[in-house]
């Protein structure tokens, strides 16, 4: 998992360091010093925490003026021990609504397991974005993980398609993987 790093071919249009909205501005980076850990796996240092031990995040883009981020996400989304969510919620997702950012495109290729527990914090954020007409949406979710955020009611809160698995983003300029999502829901 330590070569896993985030996506950086949109380094020249964002960096959530130079960003002053951005819960990570200023953060400085060491690309040596590898620190944060998926369970016994560490991972590559351009990660960012939310505060969970499983999950990480990487803000790619975002556009407050259009009301948009997209974040790519790595290790294990646990809600049901370490309530992954509240973190993404709390840390991540609230920071950004109060900067107008109202749509959200998790790319979820590096999160290999999900496992849930209640609704609760989905539904706040779902809540928090309907207002301004906004959305979760999640990307590349693997298979094995559909089933689980099935079973535990999820889809009523964020947003998955067929068409928005096994997609090539990496190959998108941000604005296009934001119309292309916003011309499937």
């Amino acid at each position: 998992m330590h070569d896993i790093e985030p996506f950086y071919k949109w380094n020249e249009l964002y960096e959530s360091s130079l960003d002053v909205n951005s819960p990570y501005y200023a953060k400085e980076y060491d690309g040596l010093q590898y620190s944060n850990r998926v369970y016994n796996y560490f991972i590559h240092p351009l990660w960012d925490e939310i505060g969970s031990e499983t999950l990480f995040v990487k803000i790619l883009f975002a556009d407050y003026d259009e009301g948009y981020c997209i974040i790519e996400l790595i290790g294990e989304w646990n809600d049901c021990l370490t309530n992954d969510i509240m973190f993404l919620k709390r840390k991540l997702a609230d920071v950004l609504i109060r900067r107008k950012i109202n749509r959200f495109i998790l790319l979820c290729d590096h999160v290999f397991n999900f496992h849930g527990s209640d609704d609760c914090y989905y539904e706040e954020w779902k809540e928090d974005l309907q207002e301004e007409g906004g959305y979760i949406c999640l990307i590349n979710i693997q298979e094995h993980l559909v089933d689980e955020l099935k079973r535990f009611g999820l889809f009523r809160h964020v947003i998955t398609r067929k068409a928005f698995q096994d997609l090539n983003w990496r190959k998108m300029e941000p604005q296009h993987l934001l119309e292309f999502v916003e011309s499937k829901i």
